[in-house]
């Protein structure tokens, strides 16, 4: 296929390049700054603001995977534009341009947009997508990982040192990017209309956060104890955090809403279809080659 992406320059994206480029498809990927030439893909110099760059990121294109959004913002106004607003200007350009097939990234926040500002925006970005005359899938990831992610490594590192502070007591389901990349080209290449798809590793019930914890652990060989947080500890950390790193924070109180929700298990009525996709990574072995690239990176 030929697979035009947004979000290529990113952690899910620059995995999905790589997914893409060995499964033998054709990828044009937009980047707002020059990148280095990679095998396979074509560079579209562009922004989700530039009408005109995603019109040519489009052209000819079979599908468009929708990757890119803001997970971090500092205002309603900040994930407004990069997660609607993106969205709009692609559906936009994907019709404009004839493409077929529409695959966009969402997020399981999605299901509680009231949690928090993210969950919000991209619950508006998915009725847009909905209500659109192309033919699309949603995919509302839960937690990913994998090598280059940097979301994460905190929680690599805190493994490491033997303690990892999480949110309460609560639930998670996990992905490894390559798991999720391959779904997404295979939605790319589907007629399946209108699915929500919330994918993850094949574990029913996903893990507590203290099974994470071992399995982190497992993963850069330690026993690491595991604390969970209260939320107006979480709270103070968000904002001493925005005082320290200002715009750079990573944890902020939109960031504290949602990590402190008790389930973000996916549904398993919404699972891929089997026919279509299923989840190849065993988690354990996954966050072991993770914290593998991340100690040859010299990350850990």
């Amino acid at each position: 296929m030929r697979l035009a992406l947004t979000g290529g320059t990113g952690f899910v994206g620059g995995r999905l390049l790589g997914v893409a480029r060995d499964a033998g498809h054709e990828v044009r990927a937009l980047t707002r700054r020059p990148m280095p030439p990679r095998d396979g893909v074509e560079w579209v110099a562009g922004s989700l603001e530039d009408q005109a760059s995603l019109e040519r990121l489009c052209a000819d294109a079979d599908a468009v995977i929708h990757v890119a959004g803001a997970i971090n913002a500092r205002d309603e106004a900040g994930f407004e534009a990069g997660n609607v607003t993106g969205t709009a200007a692609m559906l936009a350009a994907a019709k404009s341009t004839g493409v077929p097939r529409f695959v966009h990234v969402s997020s399981l926040a999605a299901r509680e947009p009231s949690l928090s500002r993210y969950g919000a925006s991209k619950a508006r970005s998915e009725v847009l997508v909905k209500v659109s005359d192309l033919s699309f899938a949603i995919v509302r990831p839960p937690a990913v990982y994998g090598p280059g992610d940097r979301e994460t490594l905190e929680l690599f590192k805190m493994a490491k040192r033997g303690l990892i502070a999480l949110p309460p007591a609560a639930r998670l389901s996990l992905i490894h990017a390559d798991d999720l990349a391959t779904l997404l080209i295979v939605l790319g290449g589907s007629d399946a209309q209108g699915l929500t798809v919330e994918p993850d590793d094949g574990h029913p019930g996903g893990y507590s956060h203290r099974e994470f914890a071992a399995l982190l652990g497992r993963a850069v060989g330690s026993n690491p104890v595991s604390l969970a947080m209260p939320k107006q500890v979480l709270r103070t950390a968000a904002a001493l955090d925005r005082l320290i790193r200002r715009d750079g924070a990573k944890l902020t109180p939109d960031r504290v809403a949602y990590f402190c929700h008790p389930d973000w298990v996916a549904d398993p009525g919404k699972a891929a279809p089997t026919d279509l996709w299923n989840p190849r990574i065993d988690t354990a072995e996954g966050l072991k080659t993770t914290a593998d690239w991340y100690r040859a990176e010299g990350w850990l």
